[in-house]
């Protein structure tokens, strides 16, 4: 079991880092940065603390892996901050590895939230045996135009700021992957929403109830054979999450992929997967005859799998907090988080 830390309340510090891409210092960009840092203190009542080096541009972020872990160890170990959100994700944050202090997390624990890149964040804060939460940054869903989404608002609120059970999680009505350049001109434009299809059985039946692991598909790559892999413990019986970034995956990737979880063994442990909206819902006919088709490969024709879910690179998002009780229902094709993603007591 993880370590769960305690919900986040109105007045409460938290960070932002820049773990990946420094793009939040960027001069340019630096209003996006900030209307996102409004969202957090007006719409949730939280006083935001940027990291030292969070926002020194992204050539020297990129030149300074060291940098970008010193912020994350700092927000650690700063007791009197409270949690910790990604500015955005990028490509490069397995290059912190070495930089990480898994003692320094262990004895801090604290609410830590981002996704794409942030995917390697959640495994460090795995390997320290901390819960984590793969869901919104702010650079996207805190800083979107006019106003947050109200899905995206409403899902904070239940995951980081409330201790009851999370449950149902429902389709968002809509959503958009719309790519609407981030220039001060464009502060007044909304994104075109499109109707939402909501969820897709792909097979199975019946419930299955797992522990959540999982993150962005292409970012897990770079863990695979590092000390960042998580145990087997962490798949067993588990409910696999995974989704695709902006740069659109071949759907034969996916194929190749999916065989190698299922030749470390990986996909006959886990209880069933969820899969995220593709963006732009490209590839979305071709990603389900691919993972259908791995499960023939092994024999996997009845693990359930729930596809075409709200989180990821797509708005608005859910959030998923690693090592919570998820359950998906392919009669009913729901799919429920069966715990709350934080705890009451001090830590």
């Amino acid at each position: 079991m993880l370590i769960k830390q305690k919900k986040l309340q109105p007045g409460d510090r938290v960070a932002t880092v820049s773990t990946s891409w420094g793009g939040a210092g960027e001069p340019n960009l630096r209003w996006r940065y900030e209307q996102g840092v409004k969202r957090l203190e007006d719409v949730f009542g939280l006083e935001v603390v940027p990291m030292p080096n969070s926002l020194k541009g992204a050539d020297y972020l990129y030149d300074s892996p060291q940098a970008r872990a010193e912020d994350l160890m700092t927000a650690f170990e700063d007791d009197s901050i409270k949690g910790i959100i990604a500015n955005i994700g990028g490509e490069d944050s397995i290059r912190l590895l070495p930089y990480i202090d898994f003692n320094v997390m262990r004895e801090h624990p604290k609410v830590l939230m981002g996704y794409s890149d942030v995917t390697i964040s959640h495994l460090f804060c795995l390997k320290a045996g901390i819960s984590s939460f793969y869901g919104p940054a702010i650079l996207t869903d805190f800083a979107e135009n006019i106003e947050m989404d109200p899905y995206t608002v409403e899902m904070v609120n239940r995951t980081l700021f409330s201790n009851e059970i999370i449950g149902e999680i429902q389709p968002a009505y809509e959503w958009t992957s719309e790519r609407l350049e981030w220039i001060e001109e464009n502060k007044g434009k909304q994104r075109t929403m499109r109707k939402n299809a909501g969820y897709e059985v792909l097979q199975g039946s019946g419930t299955a109830q797992g522990r959540l692991i999982g993150g962005c598909i292409e970012v897990l790559e770079f863990a695979k054979g590092t000390a960042l892999w998580p145990e087997n413990k962490h798949w067993d019986n588990s409910i696999l999450f995974f989704e695709t970034s902006e740069e659109k995956p071949d759907p034969q990737m996916i194929r190749y992929w999916l065989r190698n979880y299922a030749a470390q063994g990986i996909l006959h442990k886990a209880n069933g997967i969820i899969f995220g909206k593709p963006q732009d819902e490209k590839y979305y006919e071709e990603y389900k005859r691919e993972i259908r088709s791995v499960m023939k490969e092994y024999d996997l024709e009845e693990l359930p799998i729930l596809y075409n879910l709200n989180f990821g690179h797509t708005e608005p998002k859910f959030i998923l907090p690693y090592g919570a009780l998820a359950e998906i229902d392919c009669e009913q094709g729901t799919f429920m988080i069966l715990e709350s993603g934080t705890e009451e007591f001090d830590l």
